[in-house]
């Protein structure tokens, strides 16, 4: 069964990734992966400043990146949760990328986004460090706009995904493309 990590993005107290998070999980148990959570608040990180791992590989310095990296390459895929702050993606999130890199060669990886152009704007930008840790970003992204945002943060009721009704198509998209990279690529490690 193919393994994906839904990777929480954001670390900051009340996260909409919170409400997201549990649909996304959802529904891609519903496409037959196994998936995981992997929250950043459980990886704190220092900032960056070390030699880069795509020069050190596997030689962490800190048991903490070490730890990331064992939890990274459990993973056929991935599924990055983030909201866009000030026409960018969170920092926490850029420093658990920097931190680590064997780890995410050769995966696909997906986005689900929010904000008010609903994270375009960061997903864009998270492409293009994909490709730079030889990833395959998958095109199908979800993008949650605040006509859908405002409703979810309304509802009292966390396991309530009706709100999400509207963006469902987009996720199942997702979900059949991560499905077709992430196997296909994992014949292709497989055969490394």
């Amino acid at each position: 069964m193919t393994r994906i990590q839904v990777i929480m993005g954001t670390t900051r107290t009340g996260r909409f990734g919170e409400r997201v998070a549990p649909w996304v999980l959802q529904r891609l148990m519903e496409h037959g992966f196994d998936v995981e959570l992997l929250d950043l608040r459980d990886y704190p990180l220092p900032f960056f400043d070390q030699k880069p791992p795509s020069v050190t590989g596997r030689n962490y310095p800190t048991e903490d990146i070490a730890r990331l990296g064992r939890k990274l390459d459990e993973a056929d895929g991935f599924v990055i949760l983030t909201g866009e702050y000030n026409h960018g993606y969170p920092a926490v999130l850029k420093n658990a990328i920097d931190h680590t890199f064997v780890e995410w060669q050769r995966k696909p990886v997906a986005f689900v986004g929010w904000g008010g152009v609903g994270g375009a704007r960061v997903i864009e930008q998270l492409r293009l460090v994909a490709v730079e840790l030889e990833m395959a970003p998958i095109r199908q992204a979800v993008h949650i706009l605040p006509e859908v945002i405002r409703p979810a943060l309304r509802s009292r009721d966390p396991a309530d995904f009706s709100v999400f009704d509207p963006i469902e198509p987009r996720l199942n998209a997702l979900a059949e493309g991560l499905k077709w990279w992430a196997g296909t690529l994992a014949n292709g490690r497989a055969g490394e």
